[in-house]
């Protein structure tokens, strides 16, 4: 008697068939399933004849049912839930990908002055061109600038403002 062996998929234990070289599924219709459609994963990947028959025989059988998923749709409420909860999930994840936003220093509820280093943030976030720039925070009260950037903000400030110089 041949010894038991698991079952790749289900992982119980049979007696492999002596008819059958190397068998590794057990003789379940879902282990069946899940042997066939490794195969045919492995074939798609590997033979673009087999590929090619499959997209035609999809193609004809679309073309022979075109009502087919609107009429799927119809008579499923649930599928078409569940369709629309992922849609949303796909839709949040690719707007995940834009990191830069508008909004985003709402979320933020003070800005501390110091040294900040400016990174590009496209779709590789470890990047070695920063760039370092100081924050420096200026009350609200104070309009005692000039309008162009030249004479305005940049200029030394006023002796009398520095806390502790006479």
């Amino acid at each position: 008697m041949k010894p038991k062996q698991p079952c790749v998929h289900c992982r119980r234990l049979f007696i492999a068939n002596p008819r059958v070289n190397n068998q590794k599924y057990c003789s379940r219709d879902r282990c069946q399933r899940a042997r066939k459609s490794r195969w045919q994963q492995r074939k798609m990947d590997s033979d673009t004849d087999y590929r090619q028959n499959q997209k035609d025989s999809q193609q004809t059988w679309q073309t022979h049912h075109p009502d087919y998923w609107r009429q799927y749709r119809d008579s499923h409420p649930q599928y078409r839930e569940r369709n629309r909860m992922l849609q949303k999930q796909r839709d949040a994840k690719r707007r995940a990908k834009h990191l830069a936003k508008m909004d985003s220093l709402k979320r933020l509820k003070q800005i501390k002055p110091g040294t900040y280093y400016l990174i590009p943030c496209t779709g590789n976030l470890a990047k070695m061109d920063a760039l370092t720039q100081k924050i420096n925070l200026i009350s609200a009260a104070y309009d005692d600038y000039c309008a162009s950037c030249k004479k305005g903000l940049d200029r030394p400030a006023d002796p009398v403002a520095v806390k502790g110089s006479q």
